[in-house]
């Protein structure tokens, strides 16, 4: 798993390729909480583009940066997600909380 990150603002995207699972979700994790203790950013774009896989462990890291960014007024957005993933995302009700943009 690769993660990019770019600030634009208040705005935090989040670029990631390979396998979102239980093996890479962690070091995931990890980078995004240390970024987002900058209380400035109140939206995640994550782009999934390049995400080739993704389990609960991938929906967790998602749905953990959700509920980071609600209590200051956030929002969150998936980018590019493949038909794959964009299908475990409205079947585990990401897409309820989450708007989905298929490109930029």
């Amino acid at each position: 798993m690769r993660l990019k990150t770019k600030k634009q603002g208040r705005t935090l995207v989040a670029s990631l390729s390979g396998e979102l699972d239980q093996h890479s979700a962690e070091q995931v994790r990890y980078e995004l909480d240390s970024i987002l203790e900058d209380d400035s950013i109140k939206r995640i774009e994550f782009d999934l583009k390049g995400v080739t896989f993704m389990d609960s462990a991938g929906i967790g890291v998602i749905l953990g940066r959700y509920r980071k960014l609600a209590p200051r007024g956030g929002s969150m957005n998936v980018l590019n997600a493949s038909p794959g993933i964009e299908r475990i995302l409205k079947m585990s009700g990401v897409y309820r909380l989450v708007s989905e943009r298929s490109a930029r």
